[in-house]
């Protein structure tokens, strides 16, 4: 198991919008490049890319959430 973290600090979403659904879920495949949540910084919404290959394991944030640069917001199981 591994942790992807935050790039940067600021407020993190799961989802596009608050009527959209969350960009992955628990059990979910994950691919290198895919948008697995945003950072909004100064009402600015920075993509979070997935950095690897994996399931999705635990979601350690949720919507609203403040978040640090380098905290944990995913845990993927690498294939």
């Amino acid at each position: 198991m591994s942790t992807m973290n935050a790039q940067l600090p600021g407020v993190f979403y799961r989802r596009p919008t608050p009527d959209h659904a969350p960009f992955v879920e628990v059990g979910g495949k994950v691919e290198p490049g895919q948008t697995i949540a945003l950072i909004e910084v100064m009402k600015t919404y920075n993509e979070v890319k997935a950095d690897r290959s994996g399931t999705v394991s635990r979601i350690l944030l949720d919507d609203g959430d403040e978040v640090e640069a380098g905290q944990g917001i995913v845990e993927v199981d690498e294939v």
